[in-house]
């Protein structure tokens, strides 16, 4: 590696998005400022990977780490790179890109490659769910069905995504959960419950839209129990970013958050599903991730 440039790894995970990225490498060598950054360049080939890769990075001599993906890409790399001296930049190429368009990043490659040239390092929070990190997005209920479901989906895309929306809404029913808040108490039966850092699921869809990355706080976003009528008004404000003033949803912000529910089911992190207990715990940690914003 280079001593007298900056040395960047980008772990880029070939199947994100469903799209193509065998000629990045070209790419990035064409916009990449050479006379400034060393580029290595390290393919994903399993879940985990990403991860692995990070973990493994972060002991050597990189300045820089690009996550090239989706959000689950960024979430693998980012949560080995919390509280590290490394600089997190992310190259969008998933579905959503929910934490990329908080963070005004492009979604045009070449823009989002010429960016390292130019962006400045941010200081951002990071969010904890029973030990598991993430940083746009955790959630439960309805939207965590759905990403489970879809995890099992031969088709791929935000058509399929909707398409199977569309067909599992129609069955899904809300659940019973006891939230508490910093000390604060609140019973709720609730079609969907997300926990946001930021302020969008991704594609523009807002569910938080006062949500920041860099507050201290967490929002606590709970979706109350919605007939099929009333799903197209839910949308639109998501779309428009008014669910803040909406009477379908509440919005309590929070640093400590448990929330009980009547069995274990599935959740997700940042769009990524797993399956965990009745009882769930998020933390905030403030200012903990080094990451490269559009200035």
């Amino acid at each position: 590696m280079s001593q007298n440039k900056f040395n960047i790894l980008f772990i880029i995970n070939p199947i994100s998005g469903g799209k193509k990225k065998s000629d990045l490498p070209a790419l990035i060598d064409q916009f990449l400022d050479k006379e400034k950054y060393a580029p290595i360049y390290a393919f994903t080939e399993y879940i985990g990977h990403a991860s692995e890769l990070a973990e493994e990075a972060e002991k050597k001599n990189y300045d820089m780490i690009v996550a090239v993906g989706g959000d689950g890409t960024i979430n693998e790399v980012a949560s080995k790179l919390v509280h590290s001296d490394k600089t997190l930049a992310i190259i969008p190429f998933g579905s959503g890109n929910g934490l990329a368009r908080f963070l005004n990043i492009p979604l045009n490659a070449k823009k989002a490659i010429s960016l390292i040239n130019t962006g400045k390092p941010q200081l951002i929070d990071t969010a904890e769910l029973n030990g598991r990190k993430f940083f746009n997005m955790a959630g439960m209920g309805f939207d965590a069905h759905l990403s489970s479901v879809f995890a099992g989906n031969k088709k791929r895309g935000l058509k399929s995504y909707v398409e199977l929306g569309f067909k599992e809404i129609t069955t899904y029913k809300a659940q019973p959960y006891h939230i508490e808040i910093d000390g604060k108490e609140y019973d709720n039966s609730a079609f969907a419950i997300s926990i946001a850092n930021s302020s969008q699921y991704g594609n523009n869809v807002y569910i938080s839209p006062k949500s920041s990355l860099t507050d201290g706080y967490l929002d606590v976003c709970i979706i109350h129990p919605i007939s099929l009528v009333k799903l197209p008004i839910l949308a639109f404000q998501m779309i428009t970013g008014k669910t803040h003033q909406s009477s379908l949803v509440k919005i309590i912000r929070g640093k400590h958050i448990k929330i009980k529910r009547n069995a274990a089911d599935a959740v997700h992190l940042d769009g990524e599903p797993l399956k965990l207990g009745e009882e769930l715990e998020i933390k905030i940690i403030p200012a903990s991730l080094k990451i490269l914003t559009n200035p």
